[in-house]
C-alpha cells in the first residue's frame, strides 16, 4: 500500500500563502524605497500618476488609492499631500494632479532598481505558471473585492 505524503515547501494557495508573498515582494520594493526617502503608499500613488496619460483628476486618484492599498480617502489624500509637499506631484486646476520632473525621476529610478530583483524572484518560473497565478490571483482580488463591498455595507453590530 502506498500513502501520499504532501509534499514540504508546496503550500496549497491560499490567504496566507498570497500573504507571505505579498509581503516579501513588499519588504524587497520597500528596500529600495526607502534609499529614495519614499514610502510604498507614496510609490503606488505616484505610480498611478506616472503611468496616466496626462494630469488625472484627485479625487479618481484618491479612489484608486483607496481601492489599491484598501485605505481610508482620508489617509489617500494625505498621501497625495505629503507628494505634493515633496515636490513630486503638482497641482493643476481644477483639482487635477500632474507628475513633477522629480516625481518621474523618483518613479523611473526606483523601477529600474527594482527590475532586477523582480527578474531574479520569478526567474526559472514557467510562463505558463506566471499566466495560471496572473489568472487565480485575479479571480481572487475580484472575489475578495466582492465581500469587502458586502461588507462594507452591513451595519456595524452594536456593543
Amino acid at each position: 500500500m502506498t500513502t501520499s505524503t504532501p509534499v514540504l515547501n508546496s503550500p496549497v494557495l491560499n490567504s496566507r500563502v498570497i500573504g507571505l508573498a505579498h509581503y516579501a515582494a513588499r519588504a524587497l520594493l520597500e528596500s529600495v524605497l526607502a534609499r529614495h526617502g519614499a514610502t510604498f503608499q507614496q510609490s503606488v500613488t505616484l505610480r498611478l500618476v506616472a503611468v496616466a496619460d496626462g494630469p488625472v483628476e484627485t479625487e479618481q486618484l484618491v479612489e484608486s488609492v483607496v481601492d489599491s492599498l484598501k485605505i481610508d480617502a482620508k489617509e489617500a489624500h494625505s498621501v497625495v499631500d505629503e507628494l505634493l509637499a515633496a515636490g513630486l506631484l503638482a497641482s493643476q486646476k481644477p483639482s487635477r494632479v500632474r507628475i513633477t520632473d522629480g516625481g518621474r525621476e523618483l518613479f523611473e529610478t526606483t523601477s529600474a532598481e527594482t527590475a532586477p530583483i523582480s527578474a531574479r524572484v520569478y526567474a526559472g518560473i514557467p510562463a505558463e505558471d506566471l499566466a495560471v497565478a496572473g489568472r487565480v490571483l485575479s479571480l481572487i482580488t475580484e472575489r475578495a473585492n466582492g465581500e469587502l463591498a458586502t461588507v462594507a455595507t452591513q451595519p456595524t453590530p452594536a456593543k
